[in-house]
């Protein structure tokens, strides 16, 4: 009987060994061979899902956003109300916990090859439409308000969020200040 394989279990296993390895060695230090070693594979499965290390740096990039969006949605009750909603979905960003700050290590260690990489530089990006429409809706729900906020706030909060958790990631500031900083803002947003 074949034995049946688990690929997306496999991929997410590569790209997990990827993050460890760029937030200790930084992303300069991650080979395909490493990766192996790290993830107890052999180069000949790295190399089977991934042909080069830019598209596994890419899928890993892609997996540690997806990652932290999960985390945000598991947080997320349905009766929180709009201001909740905006305080965890920002909060992400500065989470408490190692595997928050390995995902923003992870990011941080990204951030110079998304300089000669516009895929990874648009994917870094704090905010597209989509989501600042989505969180200016919160403000205004949070406000009490009819839609009219502009998308200013949130994108504000969002590059807030963003530069204080590469801070974390960085060691240059604890999870704890962070999150005073960001409510701070937020308060200042809902007082509109």
């Amino acid at each position: 009987m074949p034995k049946v394989v688990d690929h997306e279990e496999r991929r997410t296993r590569l790209t997990s060994a990827v993050w460890s390895l760029a937030v200790r060695d930084g992303l300069d230090g991650v080979t395909l061979r490493k990766v192996a070693a790290e993830a107890g594979v052999s180069m000949g499965q790295v190399q089977h899902y991934y042909p080069s290390m830019d598209v596994l740096v890419r899928d890993a990039l892609d997996r540690s956003l997806l990652a932290l969006n999960a985390r945000i949605e598991r947080s997320l009750t349905p009766d929180a109300t709009p201001e909740e909603v905006l305080r965890r979905c920002l909060g992400a960003l500065v989470a408490e916990d190692e595997e928050t700050t390995r995902l923003l290590r992870f990011g941080a260690a990204v951030l110079g090859r998304a300089i000669a990489d516009p895929t990874m530089a648009r994917v870094l990006t704090p905010g597209d439409d989509a989501l600042l429409a989505f969180t200016a809706d919160l403000i205004a729900a949070a406000r009490g308000s009819a839609r009219d906020t502009d998308r200013v706030d949130a994108d504000i909060c969002w590059s807030l969020a963003t530069s204080l958790g590469v801070d974390i990631a960085l060691g240059h500031r604890t999870p704890e200040a962070a999150r005073a900083v960001l409510d701070h803002q937020v308060d200042r947003v809902l007082r509109g």
